[in-house]
């Protein structure tokens, strides 16, 4: 449970930072050709360290690394930390130097919507974008070792620094908080494009002197010979390709929503933003403190699934209690939420309302893809790493079946302006994301026994999310003339309480559990705590 809020902490502070940059980014461009343009362009390094960097290593790197560190193996731990980053310093080097090459054929084929001097841009930002994949791929190996050695806080507050640096590039390129004007947009995204350069550097070399410092005997090598090195590879190609389904599928998102009228892609990419919060913070915060435990776990067969099956449904209540309330405030108070964090500037009322919509699509798969995160840590823990790929490739297929006709068919024959077939891309790809769940549960189940939330539980959490979600729909109503982001405040605040009162009074979740726990000091959850409660933060 600590590390679970020392990894939240850290991720909350990252997430604060990201929404101020979001704030910032979308008041000088607002929704339109160059805002869409530089969305398109962000996500390529994201897609790329998500590919070779924390996804794929929390699922290879880490269970080895951390089982040798557990076995008091650290000299061999440090070899083979050293011959990983080694590996993916140069894997990186050829892939930036190829993406700088290849720009134009990856934005044909990742935006092919975009046209003319949209097209050009994209092009541009991309190559000021692709030197930054390399620091954020190295900084993720950083967020390994850290992780391995439970000091979660460092490595999840690090991307503040490149938030920062994208901000203040943004300040200085729009000359303060004067609104530009539509020719100066260009010229401002390009420069906060240099800014996340310079911040993913920040972003790495504020974690490398701890990182040396717990891994004194670090060598760098290519890992020839070493067992422990041809495990993480082997596991990481299954990763990777499964990693990569769910980075194809937010892009055959992208790639679709870049056929749609203009401000499409990014009213997605902000209403992603949103969505992801909760997911970040409390399945991520979960899952990422539970994978290095998790991989500790060591005995027969039987005490392996018993430890790793009570983990994962302590860990499943814990997320289930707090992306419940998460999904209906989107669902009630999306607009709200939208002009809170981006309302200003060339970002209008229309706006807002605009990320409302694709916003109330994403609610349909927010749960299912929190509790997907756990299942695949306890398929990583076990070394099993081709399952999860099997049913990301079946939500990656889903995805693109669903999101065609949901995004671009549909509108016309509903009467709907074409530019809310985002709504249906994020609607469509949650569907996806209950079956992969399904479909995780079903095989984690078959192998080590039942695991699952019970459904009236879950019930009550929803019914107390909805009676919560009108109490705030009342105080909204009175406030109808108060400034939006006050309004926001004060309408999220009654949702919030109104929903921890009731639960905690009715004893549904795990909120009473979790305070006891902080309250007496413990660094376990009750569940395989032995494993969890030795990290120091």
């Amino acid at each position: 449970m600590r590390n679970s809020l020392l990894v939240g902490a850290g991720i909350l502070l990252s997430r604060i930072f990201g929404l101020v940059r979001s704030k910032v980014l979308n008041y000088y461009l607002g929704l339109g050709d160059v805002a869409d343009a530089y969305s398109v362009a962000f996500r390529i390094p994201n897609m790329l360290q998500n590919l070779f960097g924390e996804g794929v290593l929390s699922a290879s790197f880490i269970p080895v690394y951390a089982g040798l560190l557990g076995r008091g193996e650290g000299e061999e731990a440090d070899r083979t930390a050293g011959a990983v980053f080694a590996l993916l310093a140069l894997v990186t080097a050829l892939i930036v130097l190829g993406g700088v090459l290849f720009t134009p054929a990856l934005v044909s084929a990742l935006a092919s919507g975009f046209s003319g001097e949209k097209r050009a841009l994209t092009i541009q930002l991309v190559r000021i974008f692709f030197p930054a994949v390399g620091m954020l791929v190295l900084s993720a190996w950083c967020l390994g070792v850290l992780n391995s050695h439970r000091r979660f806080l460092l490595s999840y507050s690090a991307p503040v620094l490149m938030n920062v640096a994208i901000i203040v590039a943004l300040l200085y390129a729009g000359d303060g908080l004067r609104v530009p004007m539509a020719d100066e947009l260009p010229r401002i995204a390009r420069i906060a494009a240099w800014g996340a350069v310079v911040g993913a550097a920040l972003q790495f070399t504020v974690q490398l002197p701890t990182v040396l410092r717990l891994a004194g005997g670090l060598r760098l090598s290519l890992g020839r010979g070493s067992s422990h090195v041809r495990t993480i590879l082997r596991n990481f190609g299954p990763v990777l390709l499964g990693r990569g389904a769910v980075q194809i599928s937010g892009w055959v998102d992208l790639t679709i929503a870049s056929w749609l009228p203009a401000g499409a892609a990014a009213g997605l990419t902000n209403a992603q933003m949103i969505y992801l919060l909760p997911v970040s913070l409390f399945g991520m915060s979960v899952s990422a403190a539970e994978l290095p435990a998790m991989s500790s776990v060591s005995g027969d067969g039987t005490v392996v699934s018993e430890e790793l099956r009570s983990r994962l449904v302590t860990g499943l209540r814990r997320v289930a209690f707090l992306v419940v309330p998460s999904a209906v405030a989107f669902l009630a108070f999306g607009d709200l939420i939208a002009g809170l964090l981006l309302q200003g500037g060339r970002f209008t009322r229309a706006d807002s309302i605009y990320t409302w919509g694709i916003l109330a699509g994403s609610t349909v798969g927010l749960l299912a893809t929190t509790l997907a995160r756990l299942y695949n840590s306890a398929f990583y823990a076990l070394r099993d790493t081709r399952t999860p790929l099997r049913y990301a490739t079946a939500r990656l297929v889903l995805v693109a079946v669903l999101g065609v006709p949901a995004a671009l068919l549909l509108p016309g024959p509903l009467g709907i302006d074409p530019i809310w077939g985002a709504a249906g891309l994020t609607t469509s790809a949650g569907i996806a994301g209950w079956i992969e769940l399904f479909l995780l549960r079903r095989a984690f189940e078959q192998r080590a026994g039942r695991s699952r939330l019970d459904w009236q539980p879950l019930l009550r959490l929803w019914a107390i999310a909805a009676a919560a979600a009108a109490l705030g729909w009342g105080a909204r109503i009175l406030l109808a003339d108060l400034h939006v982001a006050l309004r926001a405040i004060v309408v999220l605040a009654v949702f919030g309480v109104s929903y921890l009162g009731v639960a905690t009074l009715l004893g549904v979740g795990d909120l009473r559990a979790v305070l006891d726990r902080r309250i007496g000091g413990g660094g376990g959850d009750g569940a395989g705590g032995g494993a969890g409660g030795r990290g120091t933060g």
